[in-house]
């Protein structure tokens, strides 16, 4: 569109300043077919839970559209804010300008130094992904009762502690303690929406920002989509809540000192369009 400035050009999505109009001074966001995952035999695999571009899938952009969309007016509907304005197109929305969470560098002079950028929440249902890679001591698949973790979020995410961001004075601890109860509350919602259609959300990841009108408050911005979710199906849990055929479903590797684990009942992007659509 005409005098829009590019704001950022993202993985999945890129987003614009709109210059005009009705939507005069809020945000437009594109939703690219663009997928993350990792290649194995030559091939790309998609999974959200990697960072790294490997292909395309047409008509990705609408789906992931279409699913925020769908989550951030069940937000709404559940009294919880967002940055959410309007879906414009099968691959477009407005959305109100947000800050993410983030740091400067405090010393520019210290050669290597970098800032917090787009800081991310992820929240676990299932102990699987990255998270069983780095505690390989737990069951795949073990029920985790929402675990909130910070990420810095760039080429290659990095795994910070509540209490460093606190330390380090990026957020305060009751920023912290707002922003973990939000990302349980939206995870809560998502996770028993999926469950209404027999699916189980192993883990996700958001977004956090603070809004640049108002009161400056911190809500979920970016979106709630197949690019951030994680869902399996056939989910059998014990009374614990520990599904009981991940022996079936996990399938997990050591080779060369790294460890990999995959889900085989892991919902495909392309299979979510039959899902809330």
């Amino acid at each position: 569109m005409n005098n829009e400035k590019l704001i950022i050009s993202g993985k999945s999505k890129d987003v614009f300043e709109i210059a005009q109009g009705q939507y005069k001074g809020k945000y437009r966001l594109v939703f690219k077919d663009d997928a993350t995952g990792y290649m194995e035999n030559g091939k790309p695999v998609f999974d959200p839970g990697y960072d790294s571009v490997v292909g395309r899938i047409p008509g990705k952009g609408a789906i992931a559209c279409r699913f925020a969309t769908h989550f951030f007016k069940l937000l709404k509907e559940n009294g919880i804010p967002s940055h959410y304005i309007d879906t414009i197109g099968d691959n477009q929305m407005i959305v109100e300008p947000a800050v993410p969470l983030s740091m400067p560098v405090e010393d520019p002079a210290i050669e290597g130094s970098e800032p917090l950028l787009n800081l991310e929440f992820t929240w676990r249902n299932s102990a699987t992904g990255s998270f069983w890679r780095r505690y390989p001591f737990v069951q795949p698949c073990k029920n985790l009762h929402c675990v909130v973790e910070a990420w810095t979020k760039g080429d290659v995410d990095v795994l910070i502690s509540l209490e460093a961001l606190e330390e380090t004075g990026a957020m305060t601890r009751a920023e912290i303690a707002q922003s973990v109860d939000l990302v349980k509350s939206i995870a809560h919602i998502v996770t028993e929406e999926f469950a209404t259609k027999n699916l189980h959300v192993l883990d996700g990841k958001f977004e956090l920002g603070r809004l640049k009108q108002g009161d400056g408050r911190i809500v979920i911005i970016d979106e709630i989509s197949p690019d951030v979710l994680r869902v399996c199906k056939g989910y059998s849990p014990d009374e614990k809540g520990n599904c009981t055929i991940y022996r079936e479903c996990a399938i997990t590797g050591f080779a060369n000192g790294k460890r990999t684990i995959k889900n085989k009942l892991q919902v495909k992007a392309a299979d979510f369009i039959s899902i809330f659509l």
